[in-house]
């Protein structure tokens, strides 16, 4: 797989994404729902802490990507949505970090939400992942 960040800015990536992933010769796509802070058990974790929830989220995410022979390298595509964006910003390095670590930038949107499907998780990403 090719993959080329597309910037005609470059502020974004100062930020720590980019503005389009243009992905050629691939082979595979996955398409993630949403990962919240969930247990394995399907229980909703650490209320009211946006960080923790966080770091699960990412978790999460991760384990549903290595179910498929993946990694957050292969993530192109990354939507947030927080029920509190400024809470979420004060703790971006946690999300910062670990696409740092995968040396990725995807394309990402983060978006305030008024509430998730269960009303403690304040965070949920969902990503599109191409290998």
């Amino acid at each position: 797989m090719d993959r080329s960040a597309v910037n005609p800015w470059s502020w974004s990536v100062e930020l720590g994404y980019n503005q389009g992933e243009l992905v050629a010769g691939h082979t595979r796509t996955l398409f993630c729902a949403g990962q919240t802070a969930m247990s394995g058990d399907g229980e909703p974790q650490h209320a009211g802490d946006l960080a923790a929830q966080l770091a699960l989220s990412l978790d999460n995410l991760e384990a549903v990507l290595g179910e498929a022979g993946m990694s957050l390298a292969d993530v192109v595509r990354l939507n947030v949505y927080t029920t509190d964006v400024d809470a979420l910003f004060a703790h971006y390095g946690v999300l910062a970090a670990r696409l740092g670590a995968a040396k990725v930038a995807p394309a990402t949107t983060m978006l305030g939400v008024a509430r998730l499907a269960i009303p403690t998780l304040m965070v949920e990403l969902e990503a599109t992942a191409v290998g």
